[in-house]
């Protein structure tokens, strides 16, 4: 059976994997438990609590024991949920045992197309409850939820996400994340981790984990600032590289340690413009668009960094579209990269939509614009002629000599092409750091943050 699970937790407290490494531990009395998957959803849904993930995991049990587990699973719920939390709405999906022999049989195709479109929307787009209460019904699951449900939504795409994972092991990108929960009596508090074990543990595992410290913004980002039990998660795509960390890091003592599958740092998110009906761009989705810079980049109040994209889509409606594009503050020295854009540059962005503005996490400099245009030179003197007024060329006052075209120069830019990135500090969950795409030789031409 497999049991999805999502939004149990709050901004106040509480965390939906810390819920699911308690039922894991549980479980195992009535059977054995696969790793469990922690899917990160959709990053623009304006009601999500913190990371928007939900969880999911697989518990071999026996047909007549299925109602035991559910109703412990429910009961959990209930008990660990924070309910007392206006925007906490939990949700619990079931995929029994003869649903998946079903889902797993040669002849639930169908079925299975449905669950993986179910999932790929949940983290591309914006899902209504009714929505995966028809794929539900159609499917004969069984779901449970507290006050408006709509935590069933995570819970389904979470269960679908490992459903076509033990199909087809490889059909999605995913990497690993070990997290160490603290002792209840220490929930709330400041955290006890030695800063200088973190940057020894990343030293020793980097590549094959990221994300635990921030180099050059000199930060440990393993560790969350919101009083939820995790105590710090380390990311990666090699396990033994995971524990290796773990081992180096000296901190207050752990409750419990779980390792998730997890659809993190694989860009999941993202939708390539073309993808879209119409070519049409929607608030709350996050794209990769292609564009010519059209203004050059300006600070605006609170440090943030912004230009003017126009966008290169091949659908007539949005042909001539212009965007704004910014870096906000908290993306610190990646300011300086758009900073040093210049009109006339080619580029791909990559971002969350909203209000006609691409909030950049990744940004790739296809064609610099390595040309400018200054006041030709007077042949006779060789000083820069002066402009004899608008569209009426240029003029040397001295010599009187005249030029109707300004001069081409070609000059050497601060920047280099390739495809840059927010720095660790301001990644989100699902974002795919470069670092992943060099060791994998995806690209070449990239300028990891570290």
């Amino acid at each position: 059976m497999i049991i999805g699970i999502d939004d149990t937790d709050s901004r106040a407290g509480m965390c939906t994997t810390y819920l699911c490494a308690v039922l894991v531990e549980e479980l195992k009395a009535y059977g054995d438990i696969s790793t469990p998957r922690l899917v990160r959803l959709n990053p623009c849904i304006p009601f999500k609590t913190r990371g928007n993930g939900a969880v999911s995991f697989e518990v071999v049990v026996n047909a007549e024991k299925e109602e035991t587990v559910k109703e412990l699973v429910k009961s959990r719920v209930r008990e660990l949920s924070e309910v007392q939390d206006e925007g906490t709405n939990p949700g619990v999906v079931f995929i029994d045992n003869a649903a998946l022999y079903a889902l797993r049989d040669s002849d639930g195709k169908k079925e299975r197309k449905l669950l993986k479109d179910f999932y790929e929307t949940a983290v591309r787009d914006v899902v209504k409850l009714e929505h995966a209460y028809d794929i539900i019904a159609e499917l004969q699951l069984d779901c449970f939820g507290l006050k408006n449900k709509r935590g069933i939504i995570g819970a389904l795409a979470a269960a679908a996400f490992l459903t076509v994972q033990t199909r087809e092991p490889a059909y999605y990108d995913f990497t690993y994340e070990l997290i160490a929960y603290r002792e209840k009596n220490r929930w709330g508090t400041s955290r006890i981790i030695e800063k200088a074990s973190v940057w020894k543990a990343d030293e020793a595992t980097y590549p094959l984990t990221w994300d635990t410290v921030d180099r050059t913004n000199r930060k440990v980002v393993c560790a969350p600032h919101s009083p939820c039990p995790v105590l710090f998660g380390i990311r990666g795509d090699s396990v033994d590289a995971l524990y290796n960390a773990r081992e180096l890091i000296r901190a207050e003592p752990a409750e419990r340690e779980m390792l998730f599958v997890t659809n993190q740092g694989t860009d999941s998110h993202l939708i390539t413009a073309c993808e879209e009906a119409n070519g049409v761009l929607a608030d709350y989705h996050s794209y990769i668009l292609d564009g010519v810079v059209e203004s050059n980049p300006r600070t605006i109040v609170g440090g943030h960094v912004v230009f003017v994209l126009a966008l290169t889509l091949s659908h007539p409606r949005e042909q001539k579209a212009r965007i704004d594009c910014i870096a906000y503050e908290p993306t610190k020295n990646f300011r300086d990269i758009i900073r040093k854009l210049w009109i006339g540059d080619e580029v791909t962005v990559y971002g969350s939509f909203k209000d006609r503005t691409i909030n950049l996490e990744k940004i790739e400099l296809r064609k610099l614009n390595v040309k400018v245009e200054v006041n030709p030179r007077c042949a006779h003197c060789g000083k820069r002629m002066e402009s004899a007024g608008k569209s009426q060329g240029y003029r040397c006052k001295r010599c009187k000599t005249y030029s109707t075209e300004k001069e081409v120069q070609i000059v050497e830019r601060e920047i280099e092409e390739g495809l840059y990135e927010v720095p660790p500090v301001a990644r989100r969950h699902i974002s795919k750091p470069l670092i992943r795409l060099r060791t994998k030789g995806e690209i070449d031409t990239t300028h990891p943050s570290r």
